[in-house]
């Protein structure tokens, strides 16, 4: 059986390839040269960029890309999951479908579930490691699909931008509301309903708006002390282990992890950012 996730989960690449995962890598486009994520680029390049003041763009997987893993993985003979990236966040999603469909056209044994976890950064890096996790301890192919689609249901997450003029430069939010956030100098409070990124509250300083992130997470998590709990960073590891360390005052989850919000996500949220992902009740 074969895991396929995108760059977008933002695990890093020696994960992928130590957990046999399928990596499909979206694309980072600076001054014209398109670099595919992870395998030519890293994630502090986009930062570095992003402080000289370009904007970096992204993306999505091509059809032709899909087409050809597909068609591998019909000729393979073997089942696949493409567990991916939110469909309210990028095309990938809709595409694979498409790849797929044609792909049938040709290979009707194809073999293939393609779940939309509505889930982003490491939320979704998370969902990938529970069905890595899963196919590992020998569940079968339907439980993995039902399982993840589950957990999918209930991944939490919680973060932060310093600046919401990228996520509003990409589309990811309204610019008026990139302004008010900016002329206030108010950090806003987002999470992800439906695959949206959706704002909850702005907040004024790091200490009160990391506080909120941990009460927000004790309110609706599942018990953390049987799961792990994600930390994302926009290149500001300090700020990750500063939530970590509050987290740990008030809980004991089973393990952490932490990762550098990698460059295709980067593009979109920034220097500085910081996310919280959890499973909820």
């Amino acid at each position: 059986m074969k895991i396929f996730a995108d760059s977008a989960s933002d695990l890093p690449l020696s994960y992928f390839q130590q957990h046999h995962i399928e990596l499909i890598p979206l694309k980072v486009i600076i001054d014209g040269q398109t670099y595919e994520d992870l395998l030519q680029i890293e994630p502090l390049r986009v930062y570095d960029t992003i402080r000289a003041g370009e904007r970096p763009t992204t993306a999505q997987a091509s059809l032709e890309q899909l087409i050809t893993l597909w068609t591998e993985l019909a000729q393979s003979g073997e089942a696949g999951i493409y567990v991916a990236f939110s469909s309210n966040l990028s095309g990938t999603y809709a595409t694979a479908e498409m790849a797929k469909q044609q792909v049938l056209e040709d290979y009707p044994e194809l073999n293939l579930t393609i779940i939309d976890t509505k889930a982003a950064s490491l939320g979704y890096g998370l969902i990938v490691r529970y069905a890595a996790e899963l196919r590992d301890a020998g569940k079968s192919f339907e439980e993995i699909i039902t399982l993840v689609q589950e957990r999918s249901d209930k991944m939490g997450h919680l973060f932060t931008v310093d600046d919401l003029d990228y996520l509003a430069a990409g589309g990811r939010v309204s610019k008026a509301s990139a302004f008010v956030g900016g002329l206030l100098n108010i950090k806003p409070l987002l999470h992800v309903d439906d695959g949206f990124l959706v704002p909850l509250e702005k907040i004024r300083g790091k200490k009160k708006l990391l506080n909120r992130m941990v009460e927000l997470m004790l309110e609706t998590a599942a018990p953390l002390e049987d799961q792990v709990i994600g930390i994302s960073h926009g290149d500001d590891l300090q700020l990750a282990e500063q939530l970590k360390q509050k987290i740990e005052e008030v809980a004991s989850p089973k393990e952490f992890q932490i990762e550098i919000i990698g460059a295709t996500i980067a593009s979109h949220t920034g220097p500085g950012t910081v996310a919280l992902f959890y499973v909820k009740k």
